[in-house]
C-alpha cells in the first residue's frame, strides 16, 4: 500500500504517541497536531517530545480547538485523522471536544477516514453502565452519533483493557505494580477479560486506516491469548514470582459500597472496573457484522501476550 497522510490529534498524550510512532513504523506521512505556543505554555515535556516526533520524520501542524479555521487548515492537509484526545476522568476528560474536529473535518470534506478517541470498552454496548461511569460511553456515542450524521467515513476501535492499567498490576486498584503478598480477587475471579499491550493497540490501529474491510466498522482487539480470568492472569504472576500469593475475595456488595465517598473520577473508574469483573461485559458479546477483530485480520502482528508482559515488572 501507498503511503496515507495522517493527522493525529493528540500525539503527546498516553495512547497518541504510540500511534504517532505506529504511524511512522508502517510508512505513513505523519502529521501531528501542535498547539500554538500560547496554550503549550512551559509543559517542556510535551514540546520535547513534539520535536522528537519532528526529528523521526513527523510534520508539526499547529491548531487549537479554539481556532476552528486552523483545525480545518490542518485536516485539509491530511487523509485520514486519528483522535487520542483522553477520555479518563483522572488525567483529563475531553471527549466532547471532539465535536469541534468532526465539523472542521465535515467542513474540509477530504478525509477518507476518522478514529475518533475511544481505545476502551465498546460504548454501544454500554448503555446499561452505572453512574457516574456511565458518562464516559454516552460522551462517545454522543461523538459517534455526530460522526455518522455528518457522513464521515470512521473506524471505531475498541482495545478493551490496556495492560499497563489492568494487567501490570492483576488489577488492583490503586496502584500500577503487581502485588508480591497478597491480591485481591473481584467475585470468584473467573470472568473472561481482554488484556492489550497499548504499542499493540496503536499497531493494529494503524493497520486499519486504509483497509476497506474495516471502513465504517468497529476493530475489536480480541488476542486469543489475552483473554483471560483475573485467576488466571493471578496464576502466569506466581509463576513469574515463584510462589503463591495469599488471595482474598471482595464481593460485588462490598465494591459497589466501597464506591460511596470517593471522588468523582474514582467512582467513574470503579464503576468501569465493576463492569469489567463482575459483569464479564468485555468478552460476553459475539462480533456481529458490523465489526471486525484485530488478530484475524492482521495475522503478521506479533501480539505481546501477558506472560510476556508481566516479565517487566520481575
Amino acid at each position: 500500500m501507498g503511503k496515507t497522510r495522517v493527522l493525529v490529534v493528540g500525539g503527546t498524550g498516553y495512547m497518541g504517541k504510540r500511534i504517532v510512532r505506529a504511524c511512522l513504523d508502517q510508512g505513513h506521512l505523519t502529521y501531528v497536531l501542535q498547539r500554538p505556543a500560547q496554550e503549550i505554555g512551559l509543559d517542556i515535556d510535551k514540546l520535547q517530545m513534539l520535536l522528537a516526533f519532528k526529528e523521526q520524520g513527523a510534520r508539526l501542524v499547529e491548531g487549537s480547538f479554539s481556532d476552528h479555521q486552523s483545525l480545518v487548515n490542518a485536516v485539509k492537509q491530511v487523509e485520514v485523522v486519528i483522535c487520542t484526545m483522553s477520555g479518563v476522568h483522572f488525567r483529563s476528560h475531553n471527549i466532547l471536544m471532539q465535536l469541534k474536529l468532526v465539523e472542521a473535518i465535515k467542513e474540509a470534506e477530504n478525509v477518507k477516514r476518522f478514529l475518533p478517541s475511544e481505545f476502551g470498552m465498546d460504548p454501544a454496548l454500554m448503555g446499561h453502565a452505572l453512574e457516574p461511569g456511565k458518562v464516559t460511553f454516552d460522551e462517545k456515542m454522543t461523538v459517534r452519533k455526530a460522526v455518522e450524521e455528518s457522513k464521515v467515513p470512521f473506524t471505531y476501535v475498541s482495545a478493551n483493557c490496556f495492560a499497563g492499567y489492568f494487567a501490570g498490576n492483576l488489577s488492583q486498584l490503586g496502584t500500577l505494580l503487581p502485588p508480591k503478598d497478597k491480591v485481591g480477587i473481584y467475585g470468584d475471579g473467573n470472568e473472561k477479560v481482554i488484556f492489550v499491550d497499548e504499542d499493540d493497540v496503536a499497531t493494529y490501529t494503524v493497520k486499519t486506516i486504509d483497509d476497506p474491510r474495516t471502513l465504517n466498522k468497529t476493530l475489536y482487539l480480541r488476542p486469543q491469548e489475552n483473554i483471560l480470568t483475573q485467576r488466571q492472569l493471578i496464576e502466569k504472576w506466581e509463576k513469574l514470582l515463584g510462589r503463591t500469593l495469599e488471595k482474598f475475595h471482595i464481593s460485588a456488595q462490598d465494591f459497589l459500597a466501597s464506591m460511596k465517598g470517593v471522588d468523582y473520577a474514582a467512582q467513574v473508574g470503579m464503576g468501569h472496573f465493576y463492569h469489567i469483573f463482575y459483569d464479564g461485559c468485555l468478552a460476553n458479546s459475539e462480533i456481529g457484522e458490523e465489526g471486525e477483530e484485530a488478530s484475524q485480520l492482521y495475522p503478521e502482528v506479533q501480539y505481546t501476550n501477558m506472560d510476556t508482559y508481566l516479565k517487566r515488572y520481575i
